[in-house]
């Protein structure tokens, strides 16, 4: 696992690019099961609000695939064509409630940038050393221990990013701000429409009843599966000077060893490494890759039960590189 990116590039070539037969296929298939699951939840609902609940959930999943595929067109790895990949990244954030502009841009600063300690605070979940954490005023600290409990990182936290965050043009930088205002706005007004025709055919509260709880379970789920496939025990974290993107990607990411059915419904995302190693190959490939290339399987693994105690995780220790709790940071009390 010592080999260059360059290295890994030309290795991992015959993997990248897209099937387009499988691109349609996935789509297709990805929107009719989301489709009947919504208007099933809607004709549930006319019965009974509880009944609509399972279907809203399993709609809530498969917009989490929605979301992979339309995180695949970010990266333009859906189709060979860039222009069709980024027109269906924009009708699907209609389902994602994710402006594929924005978040396009942020997201490949994330991937140029997971793991290195100087460069931090691209699409990643804010994590402090336990040496910046001592340092801080008894509020901030306070703050950042409420910023990073399970209730609000899995709770509230999805609620706000995807139902407020990213509805407003705050947060971005003087370069981003004059390009990515205009696609949050356009994200923004379309939503506005497309829910607006949809209250006016169904109703406010039915539409209401049925999406809120799909978009929430699919913004905990996504969430929960970013942190998890790089907040680990082991994970990597390295300053600038010292910073390698092969080891970020093949230390700092996860394989997530999950049931084949949810690797299915979560696009294959679990095989994380992979996707930061060669961001450019499909999610319907990351599982032959991870067959077919060996020392792909060395990469750290964290099962799904196993994944949950990694919650409590919540400062990087570069003494003993890795992340700790709180309670084992040994912290200056707030």
């Amino acid at each position: 696992m010592q080999s260059t990116a360059a290295q890994w590039n030309r290795r991992l070539a015959p993997y990248v690019g897209a099937d387009h037969r499988r691109s349609i296929g996935q789509l297709i298939l990805t929107l009719a099961l989301f489709a009947t699951n919504i208007t099933a939840a809607h004709i549930a609902y006319a019965a009974c609000w509880v009944v609509s609940l399972p279907f809203s959930f399993v709609a809530g999943l498969l917009i989490v695939r929605l979301f992979v595929i339309q995180h695949d067109c970010g990266h333009r790895s859906f189709f060979r064509n860039a222009t069709a990949c980024d027109w269906t990244g924009r009708a699907l954030s209609l389902f994602t409630l994710t402006p594929y502009g924005y978040w396009r841009r942020d997201h490949n600063k994330h991937h140029a940038t997971s793991g290195d300690l100087d460069r931090r605070g691209s699409g990643d979940i804010d994590t402090l050393t336990v040496r910046e954490y001592n340092d801080l005023s008894r509020r901030a600290k306070l703050y950042y221990r409420l910023y990073r409990h399970p209730i609000v990182l899995f709770g509230f936290g999805p609620v706000w990013q995807f139902l407020l965050r990213y509805r407003l043009p705050i947060g971005l930088g003087n370069v981003q701000r004059s390009r990515m205002v205009g696609s949050i706005l356009l994200h923004d007004a379309a939503l506005v429409s497309f829910f607006c025709g949809m209250a006016w055919i169904l109703g406010p509260a039915a539409v209401a009843a049925v999406w809120l709880p799909a978009v929430m379970a699919a913004s905990t789920v996504g969430v929960w599966l970013f942190y998890v496939q790089h907040q680990f025990e082991g994970t990597y974290w390295e300053r600038h000077l010292e910073w390698s993107f092969v080891d970020a990607a093949l230390s700092g990411c996860s394989y997530y060893r999950l049931p084949g059915w949810l690797h299915w419904l979560t696009g294959n995302i679990g095989y994380h490494h992979i996707h930061h190693l060669s961001s450019r190959i499909p999610n319907y490939r990351l599982a032959r890759v991870f067959a077919e290339v060996p020392e792909l399987r060395e990469a750290p693994s964290v099962g799904l039960l196993e994944s949950f105690r990694y919650a409590q995780l919540a400062l990087w220790c570069e003494d003993r590189r890795r992340l700790v709790s709180f309670r084992d940071a040994h912290v200056v009390p707030a």
